[in-house]
Parts: C-alpha cells; sequence; structure tokens
C-alpha cells in the first residue's frame, strides 16, 4: 500500500471526525458558529480526498487548494460574525 494513499486517508479521517463533532454541537445548541466549523472542515476533508485520489503531485500548486482557503474564510467570517453579535 502506497503511504501517500495512507497518510490522505488518515488526514481526510481527521478532518471528517472534527466535522462530525462540530455538526453534533451544532445540533445540541443551534449556534451558527459551530456549523461554518462543520462546513470548513468539510471543505477541509475534502482537499486531501481529492488530491489523493486524483494523484495531485503537488497540492499547494492544484486547484483544490483554494477549498482550504474557502474554508479558512469560513472561519474567519463566522468568527467575525459572532463577535459583532455579542458587542
Amino acid at each position: 500500500m502506497n503511504l501517500t494513499l495512507v497518510t490522505g486517508g488518515a488526514i481526510f479521517m481527521g478532518y471528517a471526525v472534527a466535522a462530525v463533532f462540530f455538526l453534533k454541537f451544532w445540533r445540541r445548541t443551534a449556534d451558527s458558529l459551530f456549523l461554518a466549523f462543520a462546513a470548513a472542515f468539510l471543505l477541509l476533508a475534502a482537499t486531501p480526498l481529492l488530491t489523493t485520489l486524483l494523484e495531485v503531485p503537488r497540492e499547494e500548486q492544484s486547484p483544490f487548494y483554494l477549498l482550504r482557503l474557502l474554508a479558512f474564510l469560513i472561519i474567519i467570517v463566522a468568527i467575525i460574525g459572532k463577535s459583532r453579535r455579542r458587542t
């Protein structure tokens, strides 16, 4: 078995588990911040999945890297939105 496949699968699994936990917290609290984090972690999980399955040699030079950027933008917007609602 290829080490790249194992590593990509482990990274995907970690992000997917984090997304499930945030979905669980969102269902319990109905806080949109948890939903945003779940969506961001699903996007982060898609990146290693796609790059591993499509055998992209350099992730940072692929268009899939934009998924990571979108995930971080979702997190930033959610945190700013949450902090503005509190003040």
